[in-house]
């Protein structure tokens, strides 16, 4: 009996990349109409993936410091056809999220996604640091529903990245659990430092 294809698998068909696992868990719980953030809009995959989760009625509001992130963010979302009113780009670091969050979406974001370290095909010395992801983090966290869900990708394996991993490792354990589940899921077997991904449920 042949086992079907993937739809998630990585480059190399095997199991799913650190992004992969986050896609997998924001599919199973958005829906259309949903409140999300994508802290780290980069080239725009993630947020092309949650406009389509979240549809016309939801919305999804997109971070990036470097305006060549945003104009590739907007270039992909315009090529796959998604009404620029329903995607809000802000160009500045995800640390500024407490100011820039509406008003009506405090306590109330369904989902918020984190894809850390350089800009892919960019400048590889601006990444993410472990200080603003940090502020971030507690702001996402602070501000998301009940059942709200949190994904951080993680490249613990380019220079700057090991801190950062450590200080989402940190942060991620001091969640009190009555209110959070946290749970990772990495590579066991491999020599190298590879990505992971950070799942966080805040408990309704």
């Amino acid at each position: 009996m042949s086992i079907a294809s993937p739809r998630l698998a990585s480059a190399s068909g095997g199991l799913p990349s650190a992004v992969g696992w986050a896609h997998l868990l924001l599919a199973d719980r958005l829906h259309p109409g949903a409140r999300v953030v994508d802290a780290t809009a980069g080239n725009g995959h993630d947020t092309l993936f949650l406009a389509r989760l979240v549809g016309p009625t939801g919305h999804v509001l997109a971070f990036d410091v470097q305006a060549e992130a945003l104009a590739a963010t907007r270039a992909r979302l315009d090529s796959a056809g998604i009404d620029p009113a329903c995607c809000t780009l802000v160009q500045t670091g995800h640390e500024t999220l407490a100011e820039h969050l509406p008003a009506e979406w405090r306590g109330g974001v369904d989902a918020v996604v984190f894809n850390l370290g350089y800009l892919p095909g960019g400048d590889k010395t601006r990444i993410t640091q472990a200080d603003t992801t940090r502020v971030a983090l507690a702001v996402a966290v602070e501000n998301l529903s009940p059942g709200g869900l949190l994904t951080i990708a993680v490249y613990p394996g380019h220079e700057g990245g090991r801190e950062e991993q450590r200080a989402v490792a940190d942060w991620a354990e001091s969640l009190p659990a009555r209110e959070f589940e946290v749970q990772l899921l990495r590579p066991i077997n491999r020599a190298a430092s590879p990505p992971e991904c950070w799942a966080v449920l805040k408990k309704g």
